[in-house]
């Protein structure tokens, strides 16, 4: 059976679009600053990309207050993105129990609709979930299940396709698929930024990538709803997206290096 990662990376403009995001991001590696400060560089980068993937899901609030922001929103992505850097070998081996990691970080204090904490970490076992991008309803809790079966083994399977290819399947999945019915979204991208580190794009996690879809703004759910589509220029598109959003992220992260050197 074919690859069906490489068939994505065949697509029209697929390839020229994650060459030129590798270029950004290896421009991004050679910064001097990086040589001293590049944990701190990543925490900086973590905090912005939490910041914008509660922005993605309603909750926009200044990044300098963000730390003392009570929203349940807010405060599970800063525990998704805090957590991140503790789960990367377990993804490649584990993705179900990452998933279920994240959803339970992400999901707490947003449950308390009949779910309860014991759906925490859990596919959702109802027909309706959250649309906040209006992509139209979600699959059903069964194709749910057997599309994330799929995906565990896209992620688990070992591929030549570029890792960015990888993370944009990865985010557009789960995006699409809402297999927990809260916090999908703060999921789908913790999930892709896990999977640029974990396969070699960005293992240092300084690209703030969920900055990236944010500041591409209606061009988020445009894209999905394009990946939804299924066609080769869909998906393709899809793809092209989540290859600018990650170019934009390595902006982010240059302007955290430059306020650095600064001082």
């Amino acid at each position: 059976m074919s690859d069906p990662l490489a068939v994505i990376a065949g697509m029209p403009g697929v390839s020229e679009a994650v060459t030129d995001a590798r270029k950004a991001v290896d421009r991004l590696y050679g910064h001097r600053v990086l040589r001293r400060k590049s944990p701190e560089v990543s925490a900086r980068s973590a905090l912005r990309g939490a910041r914008a993937s509660a922005a993605l899901e309603g909750v926009d609030v200044p990044l300098d207050v963000i730390p003392e922001v009570t929203d349940p929103v807010v405060q599970g992505a800063l525990r998704v993105s805090a957590e991140l850097g503790r789960l990367g070998a377990t993804w490649r081996a584990a993705p179900r129990q990452v998933l279920a990691r994240l959803h339970t970080l992400a999901a707490s204090g947003l449950t308390g609709d009949g779910g309860g904490a014991e759906a925490l970490g859990r596919p959702r076992a109802t027909e309706g979930a959250p649309d906040p991008l209006g992509l139209g309803p979600a699959p059903g809790p069964q194709e749910a299940v057997a599309r994330v079966d799929g995906l565990v083994q896209l992620v688990t399977a070992s591929s030549k396709t570029p890792a960015l290819v990888l993370a944009a399947v990865v985010h557009a999945e789960l995006a699409v698929l809402r297999p927990f019915g809260t916090a999908d979204g703060v999921v789908a991208r913790a999930a892709e930024r896990l999977t640029l580190v974990e396969f070699g794009l960005d293992p240092k996690s300084l690209v703030a990538v969920e900055v990236g879809h944010l500041e591409l703004g209606p061009a988020y759910g445009e894209g999905l709803r394009s990946y939804l589509s299924g066609t080769p220029e869909g998906v393709a598109a899809w793809v092209r997206h989540c290859a600018s959003a990650v170019t934009l992220g390595v902006r982010e992260a240059t302007a955290i290096c430059e306020a650095m050197q600064r001082g």
